[in-house]
């Protein structure tokens, strides 16, 4: 599935995995382009896969000329050896009754490599809260009983709020309860496939609407960063705006080009 750029596989052994689910508002996929612009990370590979969409397109994060024509597909993997980090960054949809598929191919991969733990960016459908949810923050986080223990005190110690468990049937008192995530694609898939496999699993997800959702995704990369402390504020100020995070130069068209003058 993984098919390196170099001769040889890299070691990416006890590396934490970032990756998105292809969720509403793209606010997954958004916040990892956000972090593999910041970070500067180098593409070491890609997933060779049935389960996406084909695309192909220029380089997202270029930075110059000379790098701007370099390509970029479906499923590509970047790396930051110093922080050891590896980004997973999906740029199409799943083909139908592929999703699961992919799924458990991608968490054989990360068996196979030795990844300490791996963590999902995701969003879910801000209309679909409760009450409970509407008074709160719109950050949720997931955990699998295998990265529970490891990483439960600093979780606690942030505050954070677990993504709450609803009817698996509504409208039927005796029903048991479950884990639901409306518009959140793969991102309950990957979480049962994690409980089941064992593998070491953060969701971090958010509630969102469609429309510009570049402000969800600069919220919920720093809403991992309280966690991981990646990036360190520029100054003594801790707030969001302190934190450098870098647009690539593919977010100028994202909404397409300007209107033409001729229409006035």
């Amino acid at each position: 599935m993984f098919v390196p750029y170099g001769e040889s596989v890299p070691d990416l052994a006890g590396f934490t995995l970032l990756m998105p689910a292809v969720s509403v508002g793209n606010v997954g996929q958004l916040a990892i382009d956000l972090m593999i612009s910041t970070l500067n990370m180098c593409k070491i590979g890609y997933f060779y896969t049935d389960c996406l969409v084909p695309m192909v397109g220029n380089n997202p994060y270029a930075t110059s000329e000379e790098n701007s024509t370099e390509l970029s597909i479906n499923a590509e993997v970047y790396s930051l050896p110093s922080k050891k980090l590896v980004a997973l960054q999906l740029r199409s949809i799943f083909i139908k009754y592929k999703s699961k598929p992919f799924c458990e191919k991608l968490l054989s991969w990360v068996k196979s490599s030795n990844l300490a733990k791996v963590i999902v960016l995701s969003s879910s459908h801000s209309y679909h809260r409760n009450d409970l949810q509407l008074r709160s923050t719109p950050f949720r986080y997931l955990l699998t009983p295998s990265v529970q223990r490891s990483v439960q005190n600093k979780i606690k110690s942030l505050n954070w709020e677990e993504m709450e468990k609803s009817q698996c049937i509504p409208e039927i008192h005796d029903s048991e309860f479950c884990i639901h995530i409306p518009g959140g694609g793969i991102t309950k898939t990957l979480y049962d496939e994690g409980c089941f496999k064992e593998i070491p699993m953060a969701v971090l997800l958010k509630f969102v609407s469609e429309g510009d959702n570049i402000p969800d995704a600069l919220g919920l990369v720093e809403y991992l960063n309280e966690w991981l402390q990646i990036i360190k504020p520029r100054c003594d100020d801790r707030t969001a705006s302190a934190l450098p995070w870098k647009m690539p130069t593919s977010w100028r068209l994202l909404f397409g080009s300007g209107l033409p003058p001729a229409l006035f």
